[in-house]
């Protein structure tokens, strides 16, 4: 299938929802011949299909056109999205807009774009996933200190995502959600860069920017997280609504805790794996 992940390396949302989205396959369906019926206006079809299905999110609605209609729909998601904010070109909303207008919006840029560069759309989100990539907003794409750690780093990104509710930060935070949109807090686009994960509190009017510190410094990895809450701090939060940071380490050395110090928003916890190996009764053998 076009749409794994394995193929294309950026359509990660049809890849890991797959299964979430297809357990009622007749509502699926009959969300699949709203969204492709080409005699209703997208504005309409989109707002009734984001509704429909659990985990049917901008990044698989927009794929799913874009592959029966590859001429007339292009991709939204976060890369693409990324991509054209680094180009300066990507529209603002405001408040309320649905996301069906959005997309319409959306859509006329990719598709004059695309244009404009003689492409089709196909190439055009190829080009804007290698642009991203390139310039080192793609999370998947930073340098680590060694494969081991890449994957270690990744993987927790990932299970800090699927596992929100059964974490400590479940009990009080929710990630971030948006009409159209319920990975929205993953790799939250901030400019042209990604927040890890940005959350708002169940109860209270708060953020939440939760950073993983990776290979950056420690003045580079505050430098960073204060970068993105000043820019929720601007462009997301309400006058009454604080917003603070969470810097999540494998290792809390001096320097990073020295320096948070004299910043009161921001805390830091620090993860551990354990991994261990237990034998089974009986298939031990002697010596071991």
């Amino acid at each position: 299938m076009v749409g794994l992940f394995e193929n294309n390396q950026h359509w990660t949302g049809l890849h890991r929802q797959g299964n979430r989205i297809c357990e009622d396959m007749e509502a699926l369906r009959r969300t699949f011949k709203v969204l492709l019926d080409e005699t209703k206006p997208l504005t309409m079809r989109l707002d009734k299909a984001v509704d429909a299905i659990n985990g049917l999110g901008k990044g698989i609605l927009t794929a799913i056109l874009h592959v029966a209609f590859p001429e007339k729909y292009g991709v939204w998601n976060r890369t693409s999205e990324v991509a054209l904010t680094s180009l300066e070109i990507w529209p603002s909303f405001d408040r309320g807009t649905s996301f069906g207008k959005k997309h319409t919006v959306a859509n006329d840029l990719l598709a004059r774009l695309a244009k404009d560069l003689q492409i089709d759309l196909w190439t055009l989100d190829a080009l804007l996933w290698r642009a991203v990539a390139s310039e080192g907003y793609s999370s998947t794409e930073q340098g680590l200190e060694s494969p081991q750690m890449f994957a270690l780093e990744r993987h927790l990104h990932e299970f800090l995502r699927d596992n929100w509710e059964s974490t400590t930060l479940g009990k009080e935070w929710a990630i971030y959600e948006e009409e159209g949109d319920p990975d929205r807090g993953y790799e939250f686009p901030c400019g042209v860069r990604r927040i890890d994960l940005l959350a708002k509190h169940k109860r209270q009017p708060r953020w939440m920017v939760v950073e993983l510190k990776r290979h950056q410094s420690d003045d580079q990895t505050v430098g960073q997280i204060l970068k993105y809450i000043g820019w929720i701090q601007e462009h997301l939060a309400t006058e009454n609504e604080k917003v603070e940071g969470l810097i999540i380490s494998q290792e809390a050395d001096g320097g990073l805790r020295c320096a948070l110090k004299t910043v009161p928003n921001v805390r830091m916890a620090r993860y551990e794996v354990d991994f261990h190996l237990t034998f089974l009764p009986g298939l031990t053998k002697k010596g071991d």
